[in-house]
């Protein structure tokens, strides 16, 4: 039976994750999720079970684009420094890395995480 798109895109993320747990090396993960109108980030520990740090376009106060992505990008990668965390695994999730995903990883990277 053919997959419906939504049913495509849930099992390339879970596809990715478990692939991004393997090759991790117990390195947290920086995780993506994109709405129409926001985007969010966060960094989690997954040896532990805890978030370490996180980021939304909502505390930004820009909105969902690519300045908001960026500014998100920034925030989230400075306070995963002020917890100690500088090596990620970047885990976008079934988003193509393009736009909101890039200008987010883009500014992450700029700011001094390294992935």
């Amino acid at each position: 039976m053919a997959l419906t798109p939504r049913q495509t895109s849930v099992r390339r993320a879970l596809r990715n994750r478990a692939r991004l747990k393997k090759v991790g090396n117990g390195r947290p993960r920086l995780s993506i999720f994109r709405s129409s109108k926001n985007i969010y980030a966060q960094v989690i520990d997954d040896a532990n079970g805890v978030t370490l740090a996180h980021a939304t376009s909502l505390e930004a106060g820009k909105g969902g684009d690519k300045d908001a992505a960026a500014a998100v990008g920034k925030l989230v990668a400075e306070r995963a420094l002020e917890k100690g965390v500088k090596d990620v695994v970047f885990d976008r999730g079934s988003y193509i890395y393009h736009g909101r995903v890039k200008a987010l990883a883009d500014a992450a990277r700029e700011a001094g995480l390294n992935f």
